[in-house]
């Protein structure tokens, strides 16, 4: 009975001991997996390789991949002038999910008209754009990053590539021209 009293008094006295140091140990595993554990790494990774698998499946379409990230090809090559910054472009779109799906047209209504490099388009289609000329359509694939971003927009995910597809029907040259 007394060697087990003694053990337990030596074991009391090793949890008293090491606490700290084993408290510490924990804190710091636990603040390591915690801070090295960035959920939109997961995600950022899922779009890169459903842009990647998207790219191995389309080889024939010829993208051309900007300095943003944009992705650009030419359908086909308009013979009007090519818009810049502040010049209001007149265009009809179709955008879609890589799988194909359509998410929104214009193609039988109203052709949208907005100003280039305003933030009144994301950013991918206001780039995309001024790499176009009068008469011309082209495909965009734009990943998240120059789409909707994280948080995503209605029924489009965050970190969503998409896909448009745009005729550049008239431009009107900005303020100054």
């Amino acid at each position: 009975m007394r060697l087990r009293f003694i053990e337990i008094i030596k074991t009391d006295y090793m949890i008293k001991k090491y606490y700290p140091s084993i408290l510490l140990f924990f804190a710091t595993v636990l603040l390591l997996s915690l801070g090295s554990c960035d959920p939109a790494k997961k995600y950022e990774k899922a779009e890169t390789e459903a842009i990647a698998n998207y790219l191995n499946s389309h080889v024939a379409d010829t993208f051309i991949k900007e300095q943003s990230g944009l992705y650009y090809r030419d359908v086909l090559v308009g013979t009007g002038s090519t818009p810049i910054a502040h010049d209001t472009v007149d265009i009809v779109y179709t955008g879609k999910f890589l799988d194909g799906s359509q998410f929104t047209t214009n193609v039988g209504g109203a052709d949208l008209v907005f100003p280039v490099a305003e933030g009144l388009a994301i950013a991918g289609i206001d780039e995309g754009i001024t790499y176009m000329k009068v008469g011309g359509k082209a495909t965009f694939l734009i990943p998240s990053a120059l789409g909707y971003g994280p948080t995503g927009y209605g029924i489009i995910s965050g970190y969503t590539p998409l896909l448009y597809d745009i005729q550049l029907v008239k431009v009107i040259p900005g303020p100054g021209k």
